[in-house]
């Protein structure tokens, strides 16, 4: 892949936060947007190139995304010159999809070769198959073996993710052969933070950081001087499993094994930032049912991605309405009974959710797993008991002083009840999840309201009839 020298970019990328573009929070001003939709609707490319070209490429890639999607293809026809691979690597996945799509296959080809080979990875692995094969039929024979290789991994693991740029030597070198190695080869990676030392079969013996090369005396070998100790990442890896070893060592990079222990390639910590937001916003959205949760993502599969989760927790609600229905009769007696009874589950679905957000960021973090389950659940246990007594304590003498004492009780009693089911639903329901090898956080919280909802219901109407206070 071709390599944007380092130096360049830092002289042609402008100072963020300054100019008549940006606004206090280094966003693109609305006045300066609306600069550009006029510039495409008059048609005035000279303009729109003159407004366009000072702007850094992430913030080019901004642009794009906050126009329709009409004027994204007018304005990437104004600026060819400037979409570069650096734009399109920061688009949002589905404006990059679109854009990618309305170019001929030998433009992307283009932009591909400019890509470091995980951003030439993602730029073409959601497209069609026939997509795909008429931009690999433009791409370079070197380049095209080695994306066609990443495309066979299975997609959100190392093997899609990892850069195949790196520098690997043999274990025989010194540090000044490797000083030498360095300088006189043109056609290395430009950026890399460590060197792999390799042996024969080019499995991974050790690396060095560029400040021990430096600071070491050239006769010394490499077998002397580098990290012996080092995080291997086979190539099947799951990208949030690789998240976590980068989080848990605090890595910068590391070296990327097929199945044979062979080098293949090398992750780093620019690519886990983006897959630590990427999963943790995905957990977030997957927890509401709301799939992807993109607001460029296309309307139809918005629809779907929702309407499912929404048409089950339609049938949860069912089941709640079906306890009601079945104390009507007690309810017409005592229309408190109808008033209070959304305090109920509204706190204890409230303390639901609680539990289940941390306990989907402890099975995320892996800080949850089998050999300390039973310990979270006595922990979270204890926490609901200490909250359901306070919450049950105020809404008890609450409701004694409104109503009746009896009554009073009868609330408090339900409301401890509901609060330690729903803490233990929302650790059972991620548990069980992740047990079944489902993700923990796909609409958990459409099951915990159920269970929430139902049992508040019950225990508190159940409570009143057992309490006398009502008949059914």
């Amino acid at each position: 892949m071709a390599e944007t020298d380092l130096h360049e970019r830092d002289e042609e990328a402008p100072v963020q936060g300054e100019g008549e573009q940006f606004d206090e929070e280094n966003r693109l001003r609305p006045e300066f947007v609306n600069q550009v939709r006029d510039a495409l609707y008059d048609e005035i490319e000279d303009s729109v190139y003159e407004l366009v070209e000072p702007l850094h490429p992430a913030d080019i890639a901004d642009l794009f995304e906050l126009l329709e999607r009409r004027e994204r293809h007018d304005l990437a026809a104004a600026i060819t010159d400037l979409m570069s691979g650096d734009v399109v690597a920061e688009l949002n996945d589905y404006v990059r999809e679109d854009m990618v799509e309305s170019l001929p296959p030998e433009a992307v080809a283009e932009i591909v070769g400019q890509l470091d080979t995980d951003d030439a990875v993602q730029l073409i692995e959601d497209l069609s198959e026939g997509d795909q094969r008429a931009i690999l039929a433009e791409v370079e024979a070197a380049d095209r073996a080695v994306i066609e290789t990443a495309l066979a991994y299975p997609e959100e693991s190392a093997g899609r993710l990892m850069q195949r740029e790196l520098i690997a030597v043999p274990d025989s070198m010194t540090v000044g052969d490797l000083i030498d190695y360095l300088r006189s080869s043109d056609d290395l990676t430009t950026e890399f933070w460590e060197v792999f030392v390799v042996d024969h079969r080019f499995h991974p013996l050790g690396t060095c950081q560029l400040s021990w090369i430096l600071r070491t005396p050239r006769s010394v070998q490499l077998t002397d001087v580098m990290k012996r100790d080092q995080t291997l990442i086979p190539v099947d890896m799951d990208q949030e499993e690789v998240a976590l070893r980068f989080q848990k060592y605090a890595l910068i990079s590391a070296a990327v094994v097929d199945e044979s222990g062979r080098l293949v390639g090398q992750l780093t910590v620019d690519d886990i930032v983006h897959i630590i937001s990427e999963e943790a916003g995905e957990d977030a959205l997957l927890m509401s049912g709301a799939g992807e949760g993109d607001i460029n993502e296309p309307l139809r599969d918005a629809y779907s991605a929702r309407v499912r989760w929404l048409i089950a927790n339609l049938g949860t609600a069912v089941v709640a309405s079906a306890i009601i229905a079945y104390f009507g009769a007690a309810i017409e007696q005592l229309v408190a009974l109808a008033v209070l009874m959304p305090i109920v589950a509204s706190i204890g679905g409230n303390a639901g959710t609680q539990t289940m957000a941390v306990t989907v960021r402890a099975i995320a973090m892996n800080q949850l797993t089998k050999s300390n389950t039973r310990r979270i659940l006595w922990r979270e246990l204890r926490v609901a008991l200490m909250n359901g007594a306070t919450i049950a304590v105020l809404i008890g003498i609450a409701v004694g002083l409104i109503y009746t004492p009896q009554l009073g009780g009868v609330i408090a009693a339900a409301m401890i009840v509901n609060i330690i089911i729903s803490g233990m639903a929302g650790v059972l329901v991620p548990v069980v999840f992740d047990r079944l090898d489902q993700d923990p956080a796909v609409a958990s919280s459409v099951f915990v309201t159920m269970i929430t909802d139902s049992m508040g219901f019950f225990a508190f109407l159940g409570l009143a009839v057992a309490s006398g206070l009502v008949s059914m």
